[in-house]
């Protein structure tokens, strides 16, 4: 048997080794690939340690078209993704009232007035942006609490009042914008009666642990007219009247509803976008 002969000798061979390695570790210590889409490979990670800075590969956030505020003239436009609740045409198909039935409010040219017994969404929520338009009668009638009393009832169960609060004398945690009967607006921004007003909400829904444990309570921050009347708030529990009742898991979602408290108030262009985790599809 004819002895295995390396090509170009030994020496030959070992020259071609040390290349080979001297190759190899000029590419470990060359920078990485440029990435295909903007951004940067090889950077440190973040703290919560799923992405890297700039991270070529983090996904892009969907592309939405901004809406417009609405005016006394008319009413704003939504953003390209929000879920129209409350539009220009007479469609109350997304709403019932607390029992099933099918809406009695009125609505007229794009405006809903306030009738009897509360109005709810068919469908449930848990975490969105949700905005609102409301006006109360020019013609005032009563005063305090008896003057454009209703309501926003996040998940049902959490308040954000509205009244008639311009010149209008009640107690702090009643007014206008205020988490009714806990937390009152960090400042009165009611237009005058017969004005169209905006409530603007970001909204959390409390989280529940171990089936029943809360975790995190309700957490919202509202504009009021633009104006900012709560950041980043909690609800002590679920909205009532002169009591206080405690956290439960069927609070964790909920619909969306108008209170009715006997008063003449309108609605238009109310709309709601869903809120996703960062980075959720």
């Amino acid at each position: 048997m004819n002895p295995l002969r390396l090509p170009y000798g030994l020496p030959g061979v070992v020259a071609i080794l040390v290349l080979t390695m001297r190759l190899g570790q000029a590419e470990a210590d060359s920078p990485p690939a440029a990435p295909t889409k903007p951004g940067f490979t090889g950077t440190p990670l973040q703290a919560q340690g799923t992405w890297h800075i700039h991270d070529a590969h983090r996904p892009r956030p969907p592309v939405v078209v901004p809406g417009q505020c609405g005016t006394d003239k008319g009413p704003g436009r939504p953003p390209s993704d929000a879920e129209v609740l409350l539009g220009q045409r007479p469609d109350l198909s997304k709403w019932e009232h607390e029992d099933g039935a099918a809406p009695t409010w009125l609505m007229k040219g794009g405006v809903l007035q306030t009738g009897r017994g509360a109005l709810q969404t068919k469908q449930v929520y848990r975490d969105f942006q949700l905005h609102v338009e409301w006006a109360t009668p020019k013609d005032v009638k009563g005063d305090g609490q008896a003057r454009g009393n209703s309501g926003v009832f996040l998940l049902g169960k959490f308040e954000v009042q509205v009244l008639d609060s311009f010149e209008n004398e009640t107690y702090a945690d009643g007014q206008a914008s205020a988490l009714y009967g806990q937390v009152p607006p960090l400042v009165n921004a009611a237009l005058p009666p017969g004005r169209w007003q905006t409530y603007d909400i970001v909204f959390r829904a409390p989280r529940f642990v171990d089936g029943n444990k809360l975790e995190s309570p309700a957490i919202v921050t509202v504009l009021h007219n633009g104006v900012v009347t709560h950041a980043g708030a909690s609800f002590f529990g679920p909205t009532a009247h002169k009591s206080n009742p405690p956290y439960t898991p069927e609070d964790a979602q909920g619909p969306l509803r108008l209170q009715d408290h006997g008063n003449h108030v309108l609605f238009r262009n109310i709309w709601i976008r869903p809120l996703k985790a960062y980075d959720e599809p």
